[in-house]
C-alpha cells in the first residue's frame, strides 16, 4: 500500500483530465473519453475549451453530427453526456440495470406511478422501449416533451382497458398525465440500451431525440455487459481515482449493490492506497502516474458540471466544507475558477445580446497576475458562447 496526499490526488486527476497544458484539437476523442456532461447545453463545449487548443464554436457539433465520432445521450445520473461513439456501450450497457431493484433505483421517482398501474420498473422499460421503436421508427426526431406524449399514447394501446382512464389523468407534475410521466422515467433507462440519442435541432427546443442507428447510419457499437461494466469502473478510476465502490455508485448514479458487483469485476486490477487515514483503490497500472503527477498551473474557468467537479470526495477538491454549498447546488450550479489546480472561486455568466459578463466570486484575494490570466481565459469563452465581447465583474 502507498500513502498519497490530497495534493497528489488532485494533480493526478488534473493530469488525467487534461487540465494542465491544453492539448491539440486532434485529441478531442481522448478528452471526451471521460464523458462530458452537457448540463446546461453549452457546458460540454466549455469543458472542451478548457482543455483543447484552438477550440472552435463548431468543434462538438462537427464531431457529433458531421464526422459522428462523438455521440450524445442520457447516461450517468440520467444526465446528457457526450462520449466517443465507439465508447457508447461503456456509458450505456455499463449502467444498464440487470434486475428489478437496480432498475427501480434508476426510476425511484416513479414508484408511486408504478404502483398505481401494478407495473414493475422492468415492465415499464420494456413497454417504453417497444414504443420508442415504433414512434421513432420512421427516422423522425422529436423534442423530449413531444416524445413523451407520443410514447404515452402508444403504450396506452397495450394497457388493460380499466387502466386507460387513469393513464390519461393529470398527475400534477407540470402538465403531464400519469402515463407521460411514467414513460419519461422509463426513457432514462431505455437510453441505457443505446436505442436513442440527442439529434441536432434549432431554436429553444433544440434537444431532440432519434434512434441512434438512424443518426449514425449504422449499427450502434456493442459490448458484453460484464466488460462494459468493468470498463466503466476503469474509467472512473482512471479519471477520478483513487476511489471506492460507494464513490463509483454516486458518480455513476447506480444502485449501491449494482456498483459493488461492477467493482468486483476489476478486483484483480486494483491496488490499495492510503489517503488521509482512509483506504481507497487505484488501478495498479496508474500507481506511477499518481506518484509523479504535478499540479496544474495557470487558470481555468470550468463550466457547471465539468468532469473535474464530479468528484465523489468533495472534501478533496474543497477542504473547507463551508464552500461546498457555493460550488455544488441542487439547481443552478455555478462555474468554478481553478487557479494553479485549486478552487479559487465561482463564476456565473450573464449574456446580453453580443456581450457576456462573467460575475466572478473569488474565495480569496487574487493577485494582478491571476486577474490577468482570468481575463485571458474569459476572452476564450466569447466565441464559444457566441458573443463579441466578454467583461469581468468581481
Amino acid at each position: 500500500m502507498i500513502d498519497v496526499s490530497r495534493e497528489q490526488i488532485l494533480a493526478f486527476r488534473q493530469a488525467r483530465q487534461h487540465l494542465g497544458e491544453r492539448v491539440a484539437p486532434d485529441r478531442l476523442l481522448e478528452v471526451a473519453a471521460m464523458g462530458l456532461q452537457n448540463t446546461p447545453p453549452t457546458s460540454a463545449l466549455l469543458a472542451v475549451g478548457a482543455r483543447l487548443r484552438d477550440c472552435a464554436p463548431d468543434t462538438l457539433a462537427e464531431a457529433l453530427y458531421g464526422r459522428k465520432d462523438l455521440l450524445q445521450f442520457w447516461s450517468l445520473r440520467a444526465a446528457p453526456y457526450i462520449v466517443p461513439t465507439d465508447d457508447t456501450p461503456v456509458f450505456t450497457t455499463g449502467l444498464l440495470p440487470d434486475d428489478e431493484a437496480s432498475c427501480l433505483y434508476l426510476m425511484r421517482g416513479a414508484a408511486d406511478h408504478l404502483r398505481r398501474f401494478g407495473m414493475s420498473a422492468t415492465q415499464s422499460v420494456e413497454v417504453t422501449a417497444a414504443a420508442v421503436a415504433v414512434v421513432l421508427g420512421d427516422g423522425s426526431a422529436l423534442p423530449k416533451d413531444d416524445l413523451g406524449v407520443r410514447l404515452a399514447d402508444h403504450v396506452a394501446l397495450v394497457l388493460p382497458a380499466r387502466l386507460r382512464p387513469l393513464w390519461d389523468e393529470p398527475d400534477g407534475l407540470r402538465s403531464n398525465t400519469y402515463g407521460q410521466s411514467l414513460v419519461r422515467y422509463a426513457l432514462s433507462v431505455v437510453s441505457l440500451r443505446g436505442l436513442i440519442c440527442v439529434a441536432p435541432g434549432e431554436g429553444a427546443r433544440a434537444s431532440r431525440f432519434m434512434l441512434t442507428e438512424v443518426l449514425l447510419g449504422r449499427s450502434v457499437p456493442s459490448m458484453a455487459a460484464e466488460e462494459a461494466r468493468a470498463e466503466l469502473v476503469r474509467r472512473y478510476l482512471r479519471f477520478h481515482g483513487p476511489g471506492n465502490a460507494r464513490g463509483f455508485s454516486e458518480w455513476a448514479g447506480v444502485a449501491p449493490a449494482f456498483a459493488r458487483a461492477s467493482w468486483d469485476l476489476v478486483a484483480d486490477e486494483v491496488m490499495a492506497v492510503a489517503v488521509l487515514g482512509r483506504t481507497l483503490s487505484l488501478l495498479a497500472r496508474d500507481a506511477e502516474a499518481l506518484l509523479t503527477a504535478r499540479p496544474a498551473r495557470g487558470v481555468r474557468l470550468l463550466p457547471p458540471h465539468d468532469p473535474f467537479l464530479a468528484q465523489h470526495d468533495k472534501i478533496t477538491l474543497a477542504p473547507d466544507k463551508g464552500l461546498h454549498h457555493r460550488i455544488w447546488r441542487f439547481v443552478g450550479n455555478p462555474g468554478v475558477l481553478l487557479v494553479d489546480g485549486e478552487v479559487a472561486g465561482v463564476w456565473r455568466p450573464q449574456k446580453r445580446g453580443n456581450r457576456l459578463t462573467l460575475n466572478v466570486e473569488p474565495f480569496r484575494d487574487l493577485s494582478e497576475r491571476v486577474r490577468a490570466l482570468i481575463e485571458q481565459e474569459a476572452r476564450l469563452l466569447g466565441p464559444l458562447r457566441g458573443v463579441r465581447s466578454v467583461d469581468l465583474a468581481y
